[in-house]
């Protein structure tokens, strides 16, 4: 027991000895290449890429799931239990990338990829030609979404909104407005005297090129607040 005792100490002084002097210390080289290559994103951001396998029976509104490669949105679902035979759901979602929209059936139960969608906050800031231009106001790092791609949104796009703009595989694929927008009335017809806020209703033409219906007393020029999802006014700003 003593032999092993004196072991056991030899062995943990060999641990703590105190270095060599500094004259003598080499310093450590540390390689410059990581071990796992990060995604190819946005200059000073890089990400690693994540994939997250979840169940059909997860599935819900605003899910991201990737199929044949490409990352798709669930816009619907319904979860089917028929009398005979297997349980299923059945869904309406949209391409990300095309914008194409479809409906698809996954049987119950099934490992699906969840598409590694991430969201960062852009200022729209310009148009340039055909391009809508967003900016991170941190970095000053500017992305570009061409008019196709941003679609009916520009009816409520305005210069100096923040909006979410999503990124899969480092490659910008769509962009979420802020639900309540705040827009000017351009063109209406006057308000009527006597005209209150209950009653009929008028078109109007916003300072985007949006037009909306909006109670009879809304004016030119005044600002009011609408709902980017359904494009209906909400109220005066």
């Amino acid at each position: 027991m003593a032999g092993m005792a004196a072991f056991n100490l030899s062995s943990a002084s060999s641990i703590f000895t105190r270095p060599a002097p500094s004259s003598t210390i080499f310093p450590l080289s540390l390689s410059s290449q990581p071990s796992v290559l990060p995604m190819r994103g946005l200059p000073g951001k890089p990400r690693f890429q994540k994939i997250y396998a979840l169940s059909s029976n997860d599935i819900k509104v605003g899910t991201n799931i990737e199929v044949d490669g490409a990352p798709w949105r669930i816009l619907e679902f319904l979860h089917v239990k028929p009398g005979k035979g297997a349980a299923f759901v059945r869904t309406k979602m949209r391409n990300y990338v095309t914008g194409n929209t479809v409906e698809k059936t996954f049987r119950a139960g099934v490992s699906i990829n969840e598409a590694d969608v991430f969201k960062e906050t852009k200022q729209f800031t310009y148009k340039d030609g055909s391009q809508f231009v967003f900016m991170d106001l941190n970095t000053y790092e500017e992305v570009r979404l061409n008019a196709k791609d941003v679609g009916d949104k520009m009816k409520y796009l305005k210069e100096g909104m923040d909006c979410i703009v999503l990124f899969w595989n480092g490659k910008v694929i769509d962009f979420e407005l802020p639900i309540t927008v705040k827009l000017t009335v351009v063109d209406v017809d006057p308000g009527l005297k006597g005209d209150t806020t209950q009653g009929g209703s008028k078109p109007a033409t916003l300072d985007t090129g949006a037009v909306v219906n909006v109670p009879l007393f809304v004016n030119i020029g005044d600002e009011i607040l609408v709902d980017s999802r359904t494009g209906q006014y909400m109220s005066r700003a």
